[in-house]
C-alpha cells in the first residue's frame, strides 16, 4: 500500500467526517480527488476552519492523536474582548474544564496576542458595537472535544472564529478555504 498524506484547509461549516450529517455537509461534499482510503487526522468541528490532515498510514494518525506523544497544534483564535496579560496568563496554565460531564485538567500551553491575518469569513463573524474583538494565537499538544473555545470562554474571552494553523511540523501557509495539497508522506515525526 502506497501511503498518502494530504492537507485541507477546511471550510467553516463542513464536518471532518466524509459523509453528510443532516443539513451538515461532510468534507466528500467538496469532492476532492482523494483515495477512498484515506481519513481525517483527528477533527475540527463545523464551526472550526483551517489545517485538517488525511491519510491511509494508520501509524502516521496514531502518532499525531496520541497525547503521550505531545504533538503541538496551533489555533489562531478571533475572540469577544480584548485579552488582557493575566487572561493570557491563565490560558498558558493548566485550567479544570467540563467536558462531557466530567472534570479534565488541561496542560500548560502557549497564548499570546496577535495581529489578524485572515480575510473575512463567509458567512461573516457576528459583531458587537459595544464589545471589540480581538485575535490570540493557543499553541497546545492536547485536543478534546472544543477545549480551545472552552478555554477562551473559561477566562471571559469568547470565541468568534476558531483557525487551525498548525499540527506537529505542518503549517496552513497561505493556502486558501478549501484547498488542498498532498504532502511527503516520509516527512512525518
Amino acid at each position: 500500500m502506497d501511503k498518502r498524506l494530504f492537507m485541507l484547509h477546511k471550510p467553516f461549516g463542513i464536518l471532518s467526517q466524509f459523509q453528510d450529517e443532516g443539513a451538515r455537509r461532510g468534507w466528500g461534499s467538496l469532492n476532492l480527488p482523494f483515495p477512498q482510503d484515506v481519513y481525517s487526522i483527528g477533527r475540527l468541528d463545523a464551526d472550526s476552519e483551517g489545517l485538517l490532515l488525511f491519510t491511509n498510514d494508520n501509524r502516521l494518525k496514531t502518532r499525531l492523536l496520541d497525547p503521550t506523544f505531545g504533538h503541538q497544534r496551533t489555533y489562531q483564535i478571533q475572540v469577544e474582548g480584548i485579552p488582557s496579560q493575566e487572561q493570557l496568563d491563565r490560558l498558558s496554565s493548566p485550567m479544570d474544564l467540563r467536558i462531557k460531564g466530567e472534570t479534565f485538567t488541561t496542560r500548560g500551553c502557549q497564548a499570546r496576542g496577535i495581529e489578524p491575518k485572515w480575510a473575512p469569513r463567509i458567512p461573516p463573524v457576528r459583531e458587537r458595537k459595544t464589545v471589540p474583538d480581538s485575535w490570540i494565537e493557543i499553541s497546545l499538544t492536547e485536543g478534546k472535544n472544543r477545549q480551545v473555545r472552552r478555554m477562551t470562554a473559561a477566562v471571559g474571552l469568547p470565541t468568534l472564529r476558531l483557525i487551525r494553523v498548525a499540527m506537529s511540523q505542518w503549517t496552513l501557509g497561505e493556502l486558501a478555504s478549501g484547498d488542498w495539497l498532498e504532502l511527503n508522506p516520509n516527512t512525518h515525526p
